[in-house]
């Protein structure tokens, strides 16, 4: 091969996201819930090469428990079932449809309750998605994105992506369209509390997400340059899944700042945000909301995006936006858009 050709070959692989670019920046660990980094970047990236499901743990099923403000009490396995799990205030949201309240467990491979992940009130968790405020359409063309192959994560071992393609692949057009048309009822409302500071809460990364330490082990640690997003209360967040109780973000001083100026402005680098996701932030049709979700699922997104491993609708014009845009720009854009207002 001459070197006229096996330039072409190289710029082309570049284009179409079959190589990193020079350069490139790693997956910021601390997006994904993590302390290690990722495997070594291909891009795009490849589904897990023998994925298993994780095992459904072995929970306390005679104990029960309560909420205040709840007349329900659960054990924790049901509060955690996969096919049935715990709702305990279904005063909070519409009547849910079967595939959000239990999923299809006939499915071949099943497909899990989209209230397990999700909630049943749809403000899901850093580690999924907040499903709320989306649009009917974006919804739909997600799953189907999902269905066929067009997101993926950079990091492969994201277990809860892979489950995702696998729902998708499994879900029926009427079970989607029943979902789409259910979250998209549900209007965005505050979930993350975004906190600048130069200390955060000492955690430990339990699947996907930072928990923050109690007893012994608490205590504050530099914050760095990153965002650490945890649960207010690991309880409610663990063992309760209590739908009531949301999150906070500590996110470097001077982040809400920078990230404005990015986002409105394009601060020279980017096409300002608010071109296509609206001048509040919230969302244009198809284009999602952005204002007030949850700063590790945007920069997952983002960096998704700008890799080509999430390259479906809309996601292609993405990634030729934030080509010019580093990790920490990531990080800025995202401690700006959570501290809005949904």
């Amino acid at each position: 091969m001459n070197k006229k050709i096996a330039a072409t070959v190289f710029m082309l692989l570049t284009v179409w996201g079959s190589a990193p670019s020079l350069g490139a920046e790693d997956p910021p660990m601390w997006a994904w819930g993590v302390t290690t980094p990722a495997p070594p970047r291909i891009y795009p990236a490849p589904p897990p090469a023998s994925f298993v499901r994780p095992p459904a743990p072995n929970l306390d099923t005679t104990t029960r428990h309560s909420l205040p403000g709840s007349k329900f009490q659960f054990t924790e396995a049901e509060i955690a079932s996969r096919h049935a799990p715990a709702d305990w205030f279904p005063g909070d949201h519409p009547v849910m449809p079967e595939i959000v309240a239990k999923g299809r467990e006939s499915a071949k491979p099943s497909i899990w309750a989209c209230g397990f992940c999700h909630l049943p009130n749809g403000k899901g968790r850093p580690e999924n998605a907040n499903l709320t405020g989306l649009s009917f359409e974006y919804f739909v063309q997600q799953m189907y994105d999902f269905k066929n192959g067009r997101r993926k994560s950079s990091d492969t071992r994201k277990a809860n992506t892979q489950l995702m393609v696998e729902f998708a692949e499994a879900m029926t057009h009427e079970e989607i369209v029943s979902a789409a048309g259910y979250f998209a009822s549900i209007p965005a409302t505050p979930w993350v509390k975004v906190i600048e500071s130069d200390t955060a809460p000492k955690t430990v990364a339990r699947g996907g997400i930072y928990l923050t330490l109690v007893g012994e082990q608490a205590g504050t640690e530099p914050l760095g340059n990153r965002i650490v997003e945890t649960p207010i209360s690991a309880e409610d967040f663990e063992v309760k899944r209590n739908p009531r109780s949301g999150f906070i973000a500590y996110v470097p001083r001077g982040s809400i700042e920078r990230g404005e100026n990015l986002v409105r402005t394009g601060g020279g680098k980017v096409t300002p945000c608010t071109e296509c996701h609206g001048r509040d932030l919230r969302g244009l049709g198809q284009v999602p909301p952005l204002a007030g979700r949850s700063p590790s699922y945007l920069v997952r997104q983002m960096y998704d995006m700008k890799h080509n491993n999430r390259d479906g609708f809309l996601s292609m014009q993405m990634s030729t936006m934030l080509v010019n845009l580093t990790n920490d720009d990531f990080m800025f854009a995202a401690a700006y858009l959570a501290s809005l207002k949904p």
